[in-house]
């Protein structure tokens, strides 16, 4: 037993009469020790479920990510100089709509926008369809990639992802403490917004309730992140819906001149319809019926994804500075995927993983 630890779960676990609130310090630390299990299971659990019933403070959020990139992987930039977009995506997958994410990065990276993706296996308390099995539907097989060849994949297509079982074992071996506590912890929130990335990146994120917008923006600028987007997004991904309208929030151009205290993230409401742009989202029926959807997307054949497709490419083209004004993002978009041009790209992208692995 940590006795260390112990002190550290007993601010977390007392109740709100006598409970604290850690420090970035403490908390980055603490995720220390549940990484390198120096605290015990039963430490480690009880610490998930009271971190998770009393809520994470952006202060503590950075602490975890303090840690994060202190023992966890890192991709490092390419030679184009190119900002790279971090996309954050739930771990636990996707269970009720097709997610888009990976056309949206084939169609970011097609464009010149090099972009990272992460996560894990099927995992805890969703259990949804994770990014691993939608890229291997697709022909892309990046389980076996050592961070090293990762990295010669991303130097080459732009397009990098980070596999947790692979790459981060010592976080993967937390994972079984999701389904023991029933519960995604505070640790699962980090996940969204953590960049395993050492160049400067544009994270853009979802989230699911209001008040964790405001958790990533304090953790965010605490960590000196100055390029956010963060998106109200289906089912916690950033993938902006057609059913309501799309609620996003991201910072400004002057976060680049502001210190932590003074920014603010500006809010933006897009509807599909005033673009022109029908359609709804897709329900998630079966891994197998999703790869379907995303194959026929990439390869210009009918599917009822593809305007989702339109709307999430579009909207980060013009996010990520490719296009000038929305109207025209969109369209460039629908001629990406119209001309067969993200459908190379993901070919390229097959190639090079498969030769890699050879």
């Amino acid at each position: 037993m940590s006795d260390a630890f112990r002190e550290l779960l007993k601010k977390v676990g007392s109740g709100p009469h006598t409970g604290k609130y850690l420090t970035r310090e403490e908390m980055a630390e603490a995720t220390r020790m549940m990484l390198v299990q120096e605290a015990t299971p039963a430490q480690i659990g009880a610490f998930a479920i009271a971190h998770r019933i009393r809520r994470p403070t952006g202060i503590e959020l950075a602490g975890i990510l303090d840690t994060y990139e202190r023992m966890g992987p890192q991709l490092h930039p390419r030679q184009d100089g190119e900002v790279a977009v971090v996309l954050g995506i739930p771990y636990d997958g996707r269970s009720r709509f097709v997610p888009v994410n990976i056309i949206t990065a084939l169609i970011l990276a097609t464009a010149g926008c090099p972009v990272i993706l992460h996560g894990g296996t099927t995992m805890p308390t969703k259990y949804g369809i994770p990014l691993i099995e939608l890229w291997q539907g697709l022909g892309v097989n990046w389980e076996p990639l050592s961070l090293e060849q990762t990295q010669q994949v991303f130097h080459q297509t732009g397009i990098g992802f980070i596999y947790l079982p692979q790459h981060f074992p010592l976080a993967h071996q937390l994972v079984p403490f999701r389904e023991q506590i029933g519960k995604r912890p505070p640790l699962a929130t980090a996940e969204l917004i953590w960049s395993p990335y050492s160049g400067p990146f544009h994270l853009l994120t979802g989230y699911v309730h209001p008040p964790t917008e405001k958790l990533f923006q304090e953790a965010l600028m605490l960590r000196n992140v100055r390029q956010l987007t963060a998106i109200k997004g289906l089912e916690g991904s950033g993938d902006l819906p057609l059913s309501r309208t799309a609620i996003i929030s991201f910072s400004t151009a002057n976060w680049q001149t502001l210190s932590p205290t003074e920014m603010t993230l500006e809010r933006l409401f897009l509807h599909h319809r005033d673009y022109g742009i029908e359609g709804k989202d897709v329900p998630f029926t079966s891994g197998q019926d999703a790869i379907a959807h995303l194959h026929n997307v990439i390869h210009n054949q009918p599917t009822p994804l593809l305007n989702s497709a339109i709307w999430n490419g579009g909207f980060y083209l013009w996010r990520c500075g490719y296009c000038d004004r929305l109207e025209t993002s969109f369209e460039y978009a629908r001629e990406l995927l119209a001309t067969g041009t993200v459908a190379k790209t993901l070919e390229y992208l097959t190639r090079a993983v498969t030769e890699i692995r050879a």
